[in-house]
């Protein structure tokens, strides 16, 4: 059942990315990898991101059509549940690629709600 609350889940993941960006900012692949707690913290924000757009069901993909929610779904279950099949570089590379794009439209649309004057 999507949420009663889209807009806030949409702020949950922006909070979520903007952990991650913070956790891994200046870091590469190397020393990413070596980091125990901040590969810990990664895979956690990301698997709340996978959360999020479980709970915001088709408005995801009406709202922010230009982003693979099916992925971003799909990759809180292997974390949840096949987390002995979880790749580094897979991670590093939704952290690389992907957070920001996704963080930059999520926040265009947050803007444009709280401008409207919406709850």
């Amino acid at each position: 059942m999507p949420s009663e609350t889209p807009w806030l889940r949409l702020s949950d993941i922006a909070d979520n990315i903007q952990s991650i960006l913070t956790y891994t900012k200046g870091m590469n692949f190397s020393e990413f990898a070596a980091n125990q707690l901040v590969c810990d913290a990664t895979e956690r924000c990301v698997a709340r991101i996978s959360e999020a757009a479980i709970k915001l069901g088709p408005f995801a993909e009406s709202t922010l059509p230009g982003h693979d929610w099916q992925a971003i779904r799909g990759i809180g279950n292997v974390l949840r549940h096949d987390y002995d099949r979880v790749s580094m570089p897979q991670i590093w590379d939704v952290v690389t690629f992907n957070l920001s794009p996704l963080l930059n439209d999520v926040q265009s649309a947050l803007g444009a709600h709280q401008s409207e004057g919406k709850s």
